[in-house]
């Protein structure tokens, strides 16, 4: 029984470390975007807002609106692993971490542009680090999985209506959207696939993704 227990636990181990890796990549993005200055993430337009409101760290917001967000998702019955809740737990506080390292940008656009571009190697790069391990997926992905499970929708149109809700609505309170969460929106899915081609990662069609989902 011991033999057993010490690679699971050596491999548990491992895999959080790792996963700890993407989620600093994932967050180290949202922050540098954020200090840009030319508008964030689509969820970060949402998670400031938020924060600004409620006099909270940008952090506690992200924490806040991905217990959400899976809140709704595990109504809907998508199924979780420890890797949501890990992914839950941890990007708010390596955000609030980054964004007190990182200097704000006001207007020089070359460098503004060099911290998107930065942006999105490094969410790219976070994306295909946490996935790698498959230890479920994040709350907000889950939520677009159920969504597309659940209704006629595919998986890219659930995820479109999900994001353009969370800018839509993160706008409306008063979130930075500007013309970096369009551009970052537009690099961010070929990022992510050049990404999983770094890392020998097998990329999914749309209707993979939902029929893979149970």
């Amino acid at each position: 029984m011991n033999s057993f227990r010490k690679p699971v636990i050596n491999k548990f181990l491992w895999d959080f470390a790792t996963i700890q890796v993407g989620f600093a990549f994932f967050a180290f993005a949202i922050a540098i975007v954020i200090r840009a200055n030319i508008g964030a993430t689509s969820w970060a337009v949402l998670e400031v807002a938020l924060a600004g409101i409620f006099n909270i760290t940008p952090g506690t917001a992200t924490v806040m609106v991905a217990a959400t967000v899976l809140l709704i998702a595990i109504t809907l019955r998508e199924p979780i692993g420890w890797g949501t809740v890990a992914n839950i737990m941890s990007i708010g506080p390596w955000l609030d971490l980054f964004l007190s390292l990182i200097p704000e940008v006001n207007t020089n656009l070359p460098i503004q542009l060099l911290f998107l571009v930065v942006g999105v190697i490094s969410m790219s790069l976070g994306s295909a680090i946490y996935i790698g391990v498959n230890a479920g997926a994040g709350p907000r992905d889950s939520l677009m999985m159920a969504i597309a499970r659940t209704t006629p929708l595919d998986v890219r149109t659930a995820r479109g209506i999900i994001e353009s809700t969370a800018v839509l609505i993160g706008w409306m309170l008063g979130g930075p959207l500007g013309v970096g969460t369009i551009l970052f929106a537009i690099l961010i899915g070929p990022g992510v696939q050049l990404a999983f081609r770094l890392f020998n990662m097998e990329t999914y069609s749309q209707k993979d993704l939902k029929q893979s989902s149970p």
